[in-house]
C-alpha cells in the first residue's frame, strides 16, 4: 500500500482535459474524486461540490474554489481567515491548477492533490515519468477510453476494482464483520418494527372496536334525542295547539241563532196563551204573573183566536263552515224542540207543530247576520247540514278541515273545541261590568237584540277550550274540553288540527264527560247535499229542506226562553 504521493509538473491540456481528480488527505483519512464540472467549491457548506467536516475549520463556509478557463482550473476565491497554502507557498486568486499541485489548508494540515483525466495520444509520447499514482492512473485513463459510457460511472467502477485490490485481507475481514453486523442490525431492527407494527395493528383493531362501540353508543344517543326532540316539538304542536286553531279557523266557527213558533197542525195558524181578559177575575187568587203567566196559561190550553201571546222560543247554538257555504251542526240545534219536554206536551195538547220563524248564523269579525237554510237532517245521529242563503261572505270564510281517519283518535290524546258555550250571557262576561249591565237593562227582554247589538260591536267571539279524549266507541268520542249548552254543533279538533267530530251532548255534573259524534257521520251527510273533500259543491240536491225564513219579529217583543 503506497504511503506517500507523487505529483506530475504538466499544466492540464486545453484540449485533452475532460476533468480533473482532486486526492484528499485529512489526517490519517484519505479519499479520491472526480470532478468534471466547470466550478468546483471546497468547504464545510452544504452547498460544496467536496464538503470537509472536520474540526477546528469554521462550519457551513466554502474554503476555495476552482473554477475551468479555456480547459485550465484556476483558483477563484478562498477564504482568507484560513491558512491556505498552494505548492508550500502563500495561495493567490487566479493561480494555475496544474498536475501534480498540493493545496494545503490551516491546522490540523488538511491535503487536497490534483491530477488531470486524460487519454493518450498516439501521435504525440512524452519520455516524461508520470508523478500519478498507478491505480489512479489507471483508472483515470481506463474512464476516459470508455466511449459509450459516463465519464464519472467508468472512473468509479474502475477505482473500486482497483481500491478493493489495494486492501488487505484484513481490512475485507472487518468489512465483512461490519456488514455482518449491519445486515443482522437490520434483520433485528426489521423483526422489533415487525413487533411493534403487530403491536400497532393489535392496538389500532382495539381502538377500531371502541370507536364502532363509541358510534354505535353515539348513534343510540342521537335516536334517544331524536326521540326526545320529537316529544318536545309534539309537546310544543299540543300547547300551541288551541290558541293556532283558534287563529286559523276561529273567524269560520259562526253562533247559530233562531227562533220558532207553534201552529195549529189543521189550519196552520199560531198557537197563542188564552188572554187573560177574557176570563172573569176572582177577588180570592192572587193577581197574575206579569211575565208570561204560564201556569195560568198553560192550564187553560193554547188557541188560536184572542189577542194572547204567541207561543214562541229562540234558541241558540255553534255551527262550524267546511266550504262553499255549508255548515255542520246538530239536528238539535236546528230543531230545538225535539229536545224540548215542555213544548212536546204543549204540541201534544193543542195539537201544534214547530215552525221556524227566523234563522241566522253571526260570525266572529262580521256585523251582521246572514239567512240559514236546513239541507239535511241525520235520522240515527245528532248531525244536520245547513248553508248560507247568501254567498257573499263565503269566500272570506276559513274552510275548517275534516279528519275522518278513525287512527287519529285515541283515548289519551289531545282535543280542543271551538264554539258558543252559555250563549250570549259569556260574551257579556267579557265585556267590562257596568257596560254589560247597561247592555242587560237596553236589550234584557230580547236575546235577538242582545245578539245583535252584541255583533254589531265586534263582540261575537267563540271560546276555545282544549282537553283530552277520555273514552271510545264506534259512536261517540267522549273528552273532558270544558263546554256548556250553547256549545252543542261545535268541531272538536284532533291533534292533527282537523275536525274528528261535532260536539253534541253535555254533562253537567260531569266535565270528563262532553260527547262528540265521530265526522264520519257528518261527512255521508254532507255529500247528500253536494259537498265534495275540499268544501266545493258538486251538484245542487234536490232533497234539501230550506227552512221556512219570516220577517223578523219585533226585537223588543216577548219571547219564551228554552
Amino acid at each position: 500500500m503506497l504511503k506517500y504521493t507523487v505529483w506530475a509538473e504538466v499544466p492540464l491540456s486545453l484540449d485533452m482535459a475532460s476533468g480533473i481528480i482532486i486526492h484528499v488527505s485529512v489526517g490519517e483519512e484519505k479519499r479520491t474524486e472526480y470532478f468534471g464540472e466547470e466550478i468546483i467549491r471546497v468547504g464545510s457548506n452544504d452547498q460544496c461540490d467536496l464538503q470537509i467536516h472536520s474540526k477546528g475549520f469554521p462550519k457551513d463556509s466554502v474554503f476555495f474554489a476552482i473554477e475551468r478557463n479555456a480547459g485550465t482550473y484556476r483558483v477563484t476565491e478562498f477564504l482568507p481567515s484560513l491558512e491556505i497554502t498552494f505548492n508550500d507557498g502563500p495561495i493567490r486568486r487566479f493561480s494555475e491548477i496544474n498536475d501534480g499541485d498540493v493545496l494545503r489548508v490551516g491546522s490540523p494540515e488538511i491535503e487536497f492533490g490534483f491530477f488531470s483525466l486524460q487519454s493518450e495520444s498516439s501521435l504525440i509520447t512524452t519520455n516524461r515519468e508520470t508523478h500519478q499514482v498507478q491505480f489512479i492512473e489507471e483508472a483515470a485513463i481506463g474512464a476516459a477510453g470508455a466511449e459509450k459510457r459516463d465519464d464519472a460511472k467508468a472512473f468509479l467502477r474502475e477505482f473500486t476494482h482497483e481500491l478493493f485490490r489495494e486492501i488487505s485481507w484484513t481490512t475485507k475481514l472487518l468489512v465483512g464483520a461490519l456488514i455482518l453486523t449491519i445486515l443482522g442490525a437490520v434483520f433485528y431492527l426489521g423483526y422489533g418494527f415487525y413487533q411493534e407494527t403487530r403491536k400497532s395493528r393489535e392496538q389500532a383493531e382495539a381502538q377500531s372496536r371502541v370507536i364502532n362501540d363509541l358510534r354505535n353508543q353515539i348513534k343510540k344517543t342521537n335516536s334517544e334525542l331524536g326521540e326526545l326532540t320529537k316529544s318536545n316539538k309534539m309537546v310544543r304542536e299540543i300547547v300551541s295547539l288551541a290558541p293556532n286553531l283558534r287563529v286559523e279557523y276561529g273567524n269560520g266557527v259562526c253562533l247559530i241563532v233562531g227562533v220558532y213558533d207553534l201552529v195549529d197542525r189543521r189550519t196552520g195558524k199560531q198557537l197563542r196563551y188564552p188572554d187573560p181578559n177574557s176570563f172573569p177575575s176572582d177577588p180570592y187568587e192572587p193577581p197574575p204573573m206579569e211575565e208570561g203567566m204560564y201556569e195560568f196559561q198553560d192550564a187553560q190550553g193554547l188557541t188560536t183566536e184572542g189577542s194572547g201571546t204567541p207561543v214562541s222560543y229562540d234558541f241558540i247554538g255553534t255551527g262550524f263552515h267546511v266550504g262553499d257555504g255549508f255548515i255542520l251542526t246538530n239536528k238539535h240545534v236546528l230543531q230545538p224542540w225535539t229536545e224540548d219536554d215542555l213544548v212536546k206536551q204543549l204540541m201534544r195538547e193543542s195539537n201544534g207543530v214547530a215552525k221556524i220563524k227566523r234563522l241566522v248564523v253571526y260570525f266572529p269579525g262580521q256585523t251582521k247576520a246572514f239567512s240559514l237554510q236546513v239541507r239535511r237532517l241525520g235520522t240515527t245521529q245528532d248531525v244536520a247540514v245547513a248553508s248560507l242563503a247568501s254567498k257573499e261572505i263565503v269566500g272570506e270564510l276559513p274552510v275548517i278541515p275534516l279528519e275522518p281517519d278513525s287512527d287519529s283518535r285515541e283515548i289519551g290524546k289531545t282535543v280542543v273545541t271551538i264554539g258558543y258555550p252559555n250563549g250570549p250571557d259569556r260574551l257579556l262576561t267579557m265585556i267590562d261590568e257596568s257596560e254589560a249591565r247597561s247592555i242587560n237593562q237596553k236589550f234584557g227582554g230580547s236575546r235577538q237584540a242582545l245578539i245583535s247589538y252584541l255583533a254589531q260591536s265586534g263582540k261575537i267571539l267563540p271560546l276555545t277550550t282544549q282537553g283530552s279524549i277520555t273514552d271510545l266507541d264506534g259512536k261517540r268520542i267522549v273528552h273532558d274540553a270544558k263546554t256548556a249548552e250553547g256549545g252543542s254543533g261545535a268541531p272538536l279538533f284532533g291533534q292533527s288540527g282537523k275536525v274528528i267530530g261535532v260536539n253534541f251532548g253535555v254533562f253537567t255534573e260531569n266535565n270528563a264527560s262532553n260527547m262528540a259524534i265521530p265526522i264520519e257521520f257528518a261527512i255521508t251527510l254532507l255529500k247528500d247535499v253536494g259537498w265534495a273533500p275540499g268544501g266545493i259543491a258538486q251538484q245542487p240536491d234536490p232533497k234539501a229542506t230550506p227552512a221556512t225564513v219570516v220577517a223578523d219579529a219585533n226585537p223588543n217583543s216577548a219571547t219564551a226562553k228554552k
